[in-house]
């Protein structure tokens, strides 16, 4: 079975506000956990008008206090940008209010510029103490030891389950190393998914968190009635990373019917390379592509993007998601003689 979950960039909208799109996600969640999917995650970005989660410890107690059974989490909490404890400390918080349900991913990456990373009053180098800062983390969230004088609290044997997040090879071999799952964001960097999946797995090492290697597998996806509809919704998302390579941070805008009409030939190469993990079309051709990805990764749990526009049709791709899944999980089982 492929566990399948989201990854929510709560984007600001044209015409929207935070508020709104904060909601949207809390949501968004609440529908998910009928739908089946495990778990939620939302991402640390800053100075991004674009973006409501830069508080992302905040947007998931939003998010979580709308639902009642499905893992929140973050996707990742960008370390370089704190100290660890006072990340034990917000997560160890979160787990006292919903406990056994808060996930804590990890990434390397400042998630802002170096003029933003400086406002945070972090030094640009802090990212080089990243595997440290992880295993001091861990601590943190770990059992109490004797003579231990810094605590979390609340944080301290919560033993809040952490993820490395990455898009090479080096958090892979972080991951493996430490024996934490790993997941991969092939939803917008997708050159090294494939090293970094060998990576891991052949540099795992089981722990107390995790036996064995656990890959997740970030993927954009979108779902709708036809083909051309679905290429039509995912025009959005190709407008955000042109105005990415384009060093504009600005507001998600509703789809457009030619959207070569809106890029340049290079930004069009550039786009089309970020967003290769993508699977977008009527619900048989997402069948298709989700078996292929599947074949081609071993992946045990897919984070998926959909990124469209309009909320409720929005929720309708995500719904046509999870149908998906499940009858793909459906079929597994059925072909190895287990119960569904």
């Amino acid at each position: 079975m492929t566990a399948y979950s989201i990854l929510d960039l709560v984007r600001i909208r044209e015409n929207g506000n935070a508020k709104i799109s904060l909601d949207n996600a809390r949501d968004l969640a609440a529908h998910a956990e009928n739908w089946g999917y495990t778990r939620f995650w939302m991402a640390e970005h800053h100075n991004m008008p674009g973006i409501a989660s830069a508080a992302t410890s905040v947007a998931i107690c939003h998010v979580a206090a709308g639902t009642s059974r499905i893992r929140v989490g973050a996707g990742g909490i960008m370390l370089p940008n704190h100290s660890p404890l006072v990340i034990a400390e917000q997560f160890g918080t979160l787990d006292a209010l919903y406990p056994g349900r808060i996930d804590l991913g990890l990434g390397r990456a400042p998630g802002t510029d170096q003029l933003t990373l400086r406002a945070l009053r972090r030094h640009p180098g802090s990212a080089d103490s990243f595997p440290q800062d992880v295993l001091e983390l861990q601590a943190l969230l770990g059992p109490i030891e004797p003579g231990q004088r810094i605590r979390a609290i609340p944080g301290a044997d919560s033993n809040v389950p952490l993820y490395i997040l990455g898009s090479s090879t080096y958090g892979a071999a972080l991951a493996g190393q430490f024996g934490l799952p790993y997941a991969f964001a092939s939803h917008f960097a997708p050159d090294y998914l494939y090293t970094a999946l060998e990576t891991y797995r052949s540099r795992f090492t089981p722990s107390e968190q995790q036996k064995t290697p656990y890959a997740t597998v970030g993927v954009n996806i979108i779902v709708a009635d036809t083909d051309h509809e679905a290429q039509r919704l995912a025009t959005t998302q190709q407008m955000s990373i042109t105005h990415l390579l384009r060093g504009d941070r600005g507001l998600s805008k509703p789809p457009i019917d030619d959207i070569d009409t809106y890029w340049s030939i290079e930004e069009k190469r550039q786009a089309q390379r970020m967003l290769a993990c993508s699977i977008i079309g009527s619900p048989d051709t997402v069948r298709e592509g989700i078996k292929t990805l599947l074949a081609q990764t071993k992946a045990n749990e897919l984070m998926i993007v959909s990124d469209v526009y309009d909320h409720e049709r929005r929720l309708r791709s995500y719904q046509q998601i999870a149908e998906i899944m499940t009858a793909l999980n459906e079929t597994t089982h059925a072909a190895a003689g287990q119960p569904a």
